[in-house]
């Protein structure tokens, strides 16, 4: 029997795209869901109601790890698959054993036929499934279906403070330097340049969208032709829990984008169907994928950092370097957190201390030889 097809009535003034974005979400939860014991409803509804949709996800993606783990690496569960999980099962399950599941995370194997697979997680993405787990039985227990809640006796996680991150953005040098190989081809390899031929103006403007608002990835690759006013001087873009901002347009994004629509966006003949409203496109006619843009990000910030490819910088560092560049020229730090939609003040004071920090080295390293004459 085919595979019956989505369709999608979208009756709110939200682009076909985003609608469909979140859609896929929905339906990747709702699958995961169908994998895991039914009474876990209660979990799965508080999930719905409080957090948002990537987060559910990602929660539930940890919990299905979780159950496999308590079926495949303990003798707490005799089912065969998660889904046949008793909550008789779960609620022998104590807090010494989330700890060893947390443990167990740090690093990995997954043997497949082919390949043996070694995963290694870092402590913020222990944390994260540390808290996934700590959710679902603070819900079971909320719900009546657990006896005691055993959270209090979960390990804690040291994960660096805001403060203690390092905030990686390129220097300003290093801004120019990638803008001219992505518009003279400067650095590229020989197979680069032959796509860079064709790219170059996309390119362009991608970069410096993100230089000049500090999009993120998902708001950039969302994109459309149709999300741009140009008799108003601006662009809509979505962010997350369903906000939606007006960014005004500047004289050099308003040249890149135009360029690019107006000299290299392919016609609508090499369009794909559905994708003729999406802004940035593959050389396939087709909307650009997340990956796609944050390749394209680490291949030009490599250059500018005269790196491999591989260590280049995320469209995140393009968002910090955003926010650095923007306080370093005296702008005040309550703005460029309503250009950022930085939930919090303090997150946005992370940028200015570290430009701060950059001007206290500048300054360190241009000592002057200065003899003090006696008085």
């Amino acid at each position: 029997m085919a595979e019956k097809q989505i369709k999608i009535h979208n009756k709110t003034d939200k682009p076909d795209n985003i609608v469909e974005k979140e859609n896929e979400i929905f339906l990747q939860c709702e699958a995961l869901e169908r994998e895991m014991p039914g009474f876990l409803r209660g979990y799965f509804a508080y999930l719905r109601g409080n957090v948002l949709p990537q987060t559910r996800l990602a929660y539930l993606h940890d919990v299905k790890f979780f159950l496999q783990y308590l079926i495949k690496e303990t003798d707490l569960s005799s089912a065969e698959s998660i889904h046949d999980i008793r909550l008789e099962e779960l609620e022998k399950v104590e807090a010494v054993d989330v700890n060893l599941f947390v443990d167990y995370c740090r690093k990995y194997k997954v043997e497949t036929e082919k390949n043996i697979y070694v995963y290694e997680n870092t402590n913020k993405t222990l944390a994260r499934k540390k808290s996934s787990v700590s959710v679902l039985f603070k819900q079971l227990y909320r719900d009546g279906l657990l006896e005691k809640n055993i959270t209090d006796g979960f390990d804690p996680i040291r994960v660096p403070k805001p403060g203690e991150r390092e905030i990686k953005a390129l220097q300003d040098d290093e801004v120019m330097i990638m803008l001219d190989a992505v518009s003279n081809g400067t650095g590229l390899t020989a197979h680069e340049h032959s796509y860079w031929e064709k790219t170059k103006l996309r390119d362009k403007a991608i970069l410096v969208l993100f230089l000049t608002y500090g999009l993120r990835l998902s708001e950039l690759q969302q994109l459309n032709v149709s999300s741009f006013n140009w008799k108003r001087g601006e662009f809509k873009i979505y962010r997350k829990r369903d906000k939606e901002a007006l960014m005004p347009l500047n004289r050099s994004v308003t040249m890149v984008v135009q360029d690019y629509l107006e000299l290299e966006r392919p016609e609508t003949s090499r369009i794909q169907e559905g994708h003729e409203d999406a802004l940035f496109l593959s050389l396939q006619g087709r909307r650009m994928t997340e990956r796609q843009i944050r390749e394209l990000v680490k291949k030009y910030t490599s250059i500018a950092m005269e790196t491999s490819r591989k260590a280049g910088y995320s469209p995140h560092k393009l968002r910090a370097t955003a926010a650095t560049s923007l306080i370093g020229r005296g702008n005040s730090i309550f703005d460029v957190q309503a250009l950022l939609d930085h939930e919090q003040v303090t997150t946005t004071q992370l940028y200015a201390r570290h430009k701060q920090n950059v001007k206290r080295d500048l300054v360190k390293d241009m000592e002057w030889e200065i003899e003090r004459k006696e008085q």
